[in-house]
């Protein structure tokens, strides 16, 4: 093949590949695909309280059944610029949160109408990944673009949801990413390079909401990535990479593994998959954690699971 034949923008599907939107059911580990498209890339599903889920694809945020009876429709979103795959739906059911290309943090009704920014033109890029139990805060991931490498900025912050009392919860060198609250808000989740002197080697840690109590949670050879605990608490999902993956590239042979909360070092694998970038972006449980969405996009002539 060419390299135009195995190669595509980010957020376009490649020739030959399909997104597949799909569901894991955490009490028989069986899996369902809920849509399939060979025309859009969908990325990072979230689960709405009223049993929907939200992606996003063409810089825009769709909904659709999460029992597959219906396909993806778009939010009517009002000034909302293009959306990346950086996005949650507040405790409230109602409220959405979003990154955009512009590099802040918007937010629109669930139901569409007009978005408004919320943070600040602080020099900032700001890329949205959880929101706290109780609703009032965001935390993101923030980078400085002026840097020579810019990726090597990248803290866990925190702020308002009315973009004020913005805090850094981590400042220490190695770029963080996939920031998000456990269900009791005691602890934010995320992945870290800081435990590793070689580039990539993303490893799951955990930090309390003040950036004390900083712990490493994983420490194998593979590299791991947005860890997404369960409503329930007691168990979490989260991305794992080959060996020596630098980032979190698209479309790479990957794992879906969930672990026990307290026993990180004992993950089981439940999903091998094709994907990576826009497969588990953000939160993906189901409000009552009996399921977990995701997203992976193989090639036509690959075997199907």
């Amino acid at each position: 093949m060419t390299e135009q034949d195995t190669e595509a923008p980010e957020g376009v599907l490649r020739a030959g590949q399909s997104a597949r939107i799909r569901v894991w059911d955490r009490a028989d580990g069986t899996l369902r695909t809920v849509h399939e498209s060979r025309e859009r890339r969908y990325e990072a599903p979230n689960w709405t309280a009223d049993g929907r889920l939200l992606v996003n694809a063409d810089g825009r945020l769709w909904l659709l059944p999460a029992d597959g009876t219906a396909p993806p429709e778009p939010i009517d979103a009002h000034g909302l610029p293009e959306a990346n795959n950086d996005h949650v739906v507040a405790p409230d059911g109602r409220t959405v949160y979003a990154s955009a290309q512009d590099w802040h943090i918007w937010t629109l009704p669930l139901a569409g109408g007009s978005a408004h920014r919320i943070t600040p033109d602080d020099g900032g890029m700001h890329f949205l990944h959880g929101i706290s139990p109780d609703g009032t805060r965001l935390g993101y991931v923030r980078l400085d673009p002026e840097g020579a490498n810019w990726w090597a900025s990248a803290t866990i912050h925190t702020i308002g949801v009315d973009g004020t009392d913005d805090v850094a919860v981590t400042t220490d060198p190695g770029p963080a990413d996939g920031c998000e609250w456990t269900p009791d808000g005691e602890w934010i989740v995320f992945n870290t390079e800081q435990f590793s002197d070689a580039p990539g080697n993303a490893q799951l840690a955990r930090v309390r909401p003040d950036g004390t109590d900083l712990e490493q949670l994983t420490f194998d050879d593979r590299v791991n990535w947005f860890p997404h605990v369960a409503p329930s608490g007691d168990v979490a999902v989260y991305l794992s990479y080959p060996p020596g993956t630098v980032g979190h590239p698209a479309d790479l042979p990957v794992e879906l593994r969930l672990v026990t909360v307290g026993a990180w070092d004992e993950p089981t694998t439940i999903v091998q998959l094709h994907g990576g970038q826009g497969t588990i972006n953000v939160p993906s449980w189901a409000p009552d954690g009996s399921a977990f969405a995701f997203v992976d996009y193989p090639m036509q002539d690959a075997p199907r699971a």
